[in-house]
């Protein structure tokens, strides 16, 4: 018995009609965006990352219509901006919200509780991943390593990052983004929405009045090994409580001076090992040869 294309759920119908064109004003002010990115490049083709960006601060996705103008722009064909765009995951293929709430969920911050975080954001927000709030303020996944894994479990909302979060604290983050409080994230540039993130990545620069100086670098906890390789004295430990404590921790609270003995992981405690238990050595049981 054969089945019809119907009934594989396969379409026969028309293709897909070329995407619209930007209305003549929007074109005109990204063409002149464009040039500038253009500029920056030897080779036109280089530039096809950042004009991504470009087209997706304009509707908050990367629509057909992007796709097109990016094409159109570089001399490509819309397949090969497709293949891009497609294969890279910060450019959104659908309508987000203004905030893109990330967990990683990938092994440290999984085990540490990134997993349970996305599973009660889910739930509390009542989207799945990749989804949007009816009120369009927030846009749930969940995402791989951020390289902040000394800050485990790590949120990150428009890529700005909210460190050492629990259940309690990213509720806490979502309603006051979804309320319109100001919220600071734990290092890092003030938020702006997705739009205004996507037109920072896409090279333009970043006009709030000290919104460059206040990047920063890495986190305390990140520079331990090479403050030590330079002969450092052992750095402030760096542990922000677990136990419900707010996602925007002050930058004045005490901190804790760790005795030399002490552990410098963010969460680590001290674990006994071959140098510092004799009785429970490393290595083979067996010498070599033996059975």
């Amino acid at each position: 018995m054969t089945t019809s294309s119907s009934e594989r759920g396969v379409s026969l119908g028309m293709p897909e009609l070329p995407a619209p064109a930007y209305p003549d004003d929007v074109r005109a002010r990204l063409e002149a965006d464009a040039r500038e990115i253009v500029a920056r490049y030897p080779d036109s083709r280089s530039a096809l990352l950042p004009l991504l960006h470009l087209v997706q601060s304009e509707e908050g996705h990367v629509t057909r219509t992007g796709m097109r103008f990016c094409a159109d722009v570089l001399g490509l064909t819309t397949a090969e901006v497709t293949a891009v765009a497609t294969f890279y995951t910060m450019y959104r293929r659908r309508e987000s919200g203004d905030y893109q709430v990330g967990v990683c969920t990938n092994t440290l911050c999984a085990v540490m509780g990134g997993d349970a975080i996305f599973e009660a954001l889910q739930e509390y927000l009542g989207v799945g991943n990749g989804e949007t709030t009816d009120d369009g303020k927030i846009t749930l996944e969940h995402i791989e390593c951020n390289a902040a894994c000394d800050f485990a479990p790590v949120v990150m909302v428009n890529w700005e990052f909210f460190d050492n979060q629990t259940v309690q604290s990213a509720k806490r983050l979502v309603d006051d983004l979804r309320g319109g409080a100001t919220v600071s994230p734990t290092r890092g540039a003030p938020l702006c929405t997705f739009k205004d993130t996507a037109r920072i990545l896409a090279g333009f620069p970043d006009e709030r009045p000290g919104a460059v100086e206040a990047s920063g670098s890495a986190g305390p906890a990140s520079l331990v090994g090479l403050r030590l390789a330079r002969g450092e004295a052992a750095p402030a430990r760096v542990v922000h409580p677990r136990d419900g404590g707010p996602y925007d921790e002050p930058q004045d609270r005490p901190v804790h001076e760790p005795s030399p003995a002490e552990h410098l992981s963010s969460h680590d405690a001290p674990q006994d090992t071959s140098a510092s238990d004799p009785a429970h050595p490393a290595g083979p049981a067996a010498e070599e040869g033996e059975g």
